[in-house]
C-alpha cells in the first residue's frame, strides 16, 4: 500500500464502487462520498492525494466545490468526470486548475492515467511547501539587521555598498553577512537568491490565501 490517498466524490453508487475497486487494485487507499456535504465532513488525512469529482452533484455542483478549495487555501488536483459534460463547462474546470476532464463512460487507463498525474502534482507540491517552511524558519531567526544585509546582498549589492548604505564599518558588514549566510544554510550567493525567491512566492500565497478568508 502506498501513501497516497484518492477521494471519489459522485452520486453514482455503482461508479464509485468500480473507480474504488479499480484504485485499490494498484495499491491507493480510497475513500466515497456521495455528495459534496459528505466530503467536507470527512476527516482530514496528510497524504498525497487527488479528487475524482463529478461535476453534477444532489446539493452543491463540482464546480463549486473546487472553486471553495481554491478560496480556502487547500486545492486538491482534481480530476472531473461527468455523464453531461459540455465544452464551456470543462473549459471552465480546466481554467479553474483541474487536470483532467473526463466524460463517462470513460477508460480506465485514461482515469488511472489522470489520478497519477494529480498525485505527483500533489507530492511536488507538498514537497515544495515543505522547503518554504523550513526556509521560513531559518529566515525568522535572522536578527533585523540580518535580514536588512540578506535584502542588499540579494539584490546585488557588495560588502562596500552595504556599508555605505546601512553606516556600517566594512568588518562588522562581514560579520552580519557571514551568520546570516550560516542561519540561512546558503553556501553561495546564487543559493542564497533561490532561497529568498522562494521565501517570496511563499509569502505571496500567504497574503492570497489572507485576503480570500478576510472577504468569507
Amino acid at each position: 500500500m502506498n501513501d497516497s490517498l484518492v477521494y471519489v466524490v459522485d452520486d453514482d453508487s455503482s461508479l464509485r464502487m468500480s473507480v474504488e475497486s479499480l484504485l485499490t487494485s494498484i495499491g491507493h487507499r480510497v475513500e466515497t462520498f456521495a455528495s459534496v456535504r459528505e466530503f467536507t465532513h470527512r476527516s482530514p488525512v496528510d497524504a498525497p492525494s487527488c479528487l475524482v469529482l463529478d461535476v453534477r452533484l444532489p446539493d452543491r455542483s463540482g464546480l463549486e466545490l473546487q472553486r471553495d478549495l481554491a478560496e480556502q487555501g487547500t486545492p486538491f488536483p482534481i480530476v472531473f468526470v461527468t455523464g453531461h459534460g459540455d465544452i464551456p463547462m470543462s473549459v471552465a474546470a480546466m481554467k479553474a486548475g483541474a487536470i483532467e476532464f473526463l466524460t463517462k463512460p470513460f477508460r480506465d487507463q485514461d482515469l488511472l492515467d489522470a489520478v497519477h498525474k494529480g498525485l505527483d502534482l500533489d507530492r511536488r507540491h507538498r514537497d515544495e511547501a515543505a522547503i518554504i517552511t523550513r526556509l521560513q524558519e531559518r529566515f525568522s531567526a535572522l536578527t533585523p539587521r540580518e535580514r536588512e544585509i540578506m535584502s542588499l546582498v540579494v539584490a546585488g549589492k557588495v560588502n562596500k555598498q552595504i556599508a555605505s548604505e546601512l553606516q556600517l564599518s566594512g568588518i562588522t558588514v562581514k560579520v552580519h553577512r557571514a551568520q546570516m549566510m550560516h542561519k540561512m544554510q546558503a553556501g553561495s550567493l546564487a543559493e542564497l537568491v533561490r532561497f529568498s525567491d522562494s521565501l517570496t512566492l511563499g509569502l505571496r500565497s500567504r497574503r492570497r490565501i489572507g485576503a480570500v478568508m478576510d472577504l468569507s
